[in-house]
């Protein structure tokens, strides 16, 4: 049995981790800033330990870091900036390195390696090469699109119209990702260090064009939406990070080998975007309010 830190403990991907380690029996220390939130409730009530830490406070990061066996790193830019991310993603390598960290398995992005001048791509370049660097067993894990965006935000906005606004061709092919299946294949790099470490593996579970997302979102929320290709120009007014990495996805494209993941790695159980689009509860979030913007 292991005993895992979890960093974003009460967000998709360390969320979706911690829930995998403790369904396959392992010891979880959720690591986050709200140790009182309703999503920290919920993992306490599932066996997680709840550690306050903050990535700006390293007292508090070495001390929950002590004793544990394995690290899953995750940083963001959202909600600060690219420049706050690469510190604090910096500043979490080190003090594990300096916990005696066993083992850290860090969540970046599929082609963050590939020069795409993506600045939250970029980004998490920095963070990789300085855990290369840091000489603790390291394990990358590149997701590709998150497929949970589109049941949040502004693409939510868009459904309840009838409308999949995306800043893509129709016709442009896309890998997704459901961040339960990131969960799943963190949980598996852990629990096989071995085998996982020091390896950067992107990881997909589907492919689709925007048209056929939208057909499927149709099938699964009982309700007319049709493809509408949103302006780079309209979304570089909002953020020209995002509009960087949309027009990488249309002029690159984020090829990701969804076959041979699927077929060499059958335990993540891999959900195809209609897998994730029934599961979710439409009535309700159809009905919410709109996200302000």
């Amino acid at each position: 049995m292991l005993t895992v830190a979890v960093t974003g403990a009460t967000g998709a991907q360390g969320g979706a981790t911690a829930r995998a380690l403790l369904s396959a029996g392992h010891q979880v220390r959720a690591l986050t800033r709200t140790p009182d939130s309703p999503a920290a409730d919920a993992l306490r009530g599932l066996g997680a330990e709840i550690r306050h830490a903050d990535f700006d406070d390293r007292p508090s990061l070495e001390a929950a870091l002590a004793g544990a066996d394995s690290l899953f790193a995750v940083t963001t830019p959202f909600g600060t900036d690219t420049a706050t991310e690469v510190r604090q993603g910096k500043a979490l390598v080190d003090a594990a390195a300096k916990a005696r960290i066993e083992h850290i398995v860090f969540t970046s992005a599929a082609h963050a390696d590939r020069n795409t001048g993506v600045p939250h791509y970029e980004s998490k370049l920095l963070i990789e090469q300085h855990l290369r660097a840091a000489g603790v067993p390291w394990t990358v894990i590149a997701p590709a699109a998150f497929m949970d965006n589109y049941a949040s935000g502004w693409t939510l906005d868009g459904l309840r119209g009838g409308t999949f606004a995306w800043p893509m061709p129709a016709d442009q092919p896309l890998t997704l990702i459901s961040a339960a299946d990131i969960g799943a294949f963190a949980a598996l790099a852990l629990q096989r260090r071995d085998e996982f470490t020091g390896r950067r593996i992107d990881i997909a579970s589907d492919e689709l064009t925007p048209a056929q997302i939208a057909e499927i979102l149709t099938t699964a929320t009982a309700v007319a939406i049709g493809h509408h290709e949103v302006p780079l120009a309209y979304v570089r007014t909002h953020s020209e990070d995002l509009a960087a990495m949309f027009e990488y996805f249309t002029s690159v494209g984020l090829d990701v080998d969804v076959t041979g993941l699927r077929r060499d790695y059958p335990e993540v159980g891999w959900r195809s975007f209609t897998d994730w689009a029934v599961a979710q509860d439409w009535p309700t979030l159809l009905s919410q309010a709109p996200t302000p913007h």
